[in-house]
C-alpha cells in the first residue's frame, strides 16, 4: 500500500479496489498473503529464512519463553517434518547463530533449543524491524484493532482445508 506525507504524518493511500471499506480491506489481505507466498518462493529459491525456519523460531522462542525449551523431536511434531529435515533446519539455524543448544538435564541423550538472543524471532527475518517501524507509525488503538483483525484471517487461514 503506497502512502503519502502531509504535514509530516503519513496518510495511508488506497491503491486497492473497491467502492467500500470492507472491500478494499479483503482485497488489501488478498495482496498480502499473494506477496507472503512470493516473499516464501523467493526465499527457498535463494535468501533469508523460509518458512520452516521461522515457525522453527517462533515455536522455539514461544517454548524457551514458558520456561519449557524444546528438543529437536517436539520441533520436528510441531511443524510436521521429519527428524533429518529438522536436523538441517537446526544446524541453518545454530550456524546463522539464531539458536543454542544445551544437553537435556533428564535425558543425555537429547538436546534443548534455545534461542540465541531474546530478539530472535526479529533477527530470524531481517522484514521484522521494517514491519515493527511501520507499526510503530500507527496508532496504539488502531495498532490493536489490526493485530486483533489479522489475527482473525490467521485463525481462519490456518482453519482452511483442515481435515
Amino acid at each position: 500500500m503506497a502512502t503519502t506525507t502531509t504535514q509530516g504524518a503519513r496518510t495511508p493511500e488506497i491503491d486497492v479496489p473497491g467502492e467500500d471499506a470492507v472491500t478494499q480491506l479483503t482485497w488489501a489481505v488478498e495482496e498480502l498473503r499473494l506477496a507472503e507466498s512470493r516473499l516464501s518462493r523467493r526465499r527457498q529459491a535463494s535468501c533469508g529464512p523460509g518458512h520452516s525456519e521461522r515457525e522453527a523460531m517462533r515455536f522455539i522462542a514461544e517454548r524457551a519463553d514458558a520456561g519449557k525449551p524444546p528438543t529437536p523431536t517436539e520441533l520436528a511434531t510441531h511443524l510436521g517434518l521429519t527428524t533429518p529435515s529438522v536436523s538441517a533446519i537446526v544446524r541453518r539455524l545454530q550456524d546463522g547463530g539464531l539458536i543454542s543448544t544445551r544437553q537435556h538435564e533428564e535425558d543425555k541423550r537429547s538436546k534443548l533449543l534455545e534461542p540465541a538472543s531474546r530478539n530472535s524471532p526479529d533477527t530470524a527475518d531481517g522484514l521484522a524491524p521494517s514491519i515493527r517501524s511501520a507499526a510503530a507509525d500507527m496508532d496504539p488503538g488502531e495498532a490493536r484493532r489490526l493485530a486483533a483483525f489479522l489475527a482473525h484471517v490467521r485463525d481462519l487461514v490456518d482453519a482452511d482445508c483442515r481435515d
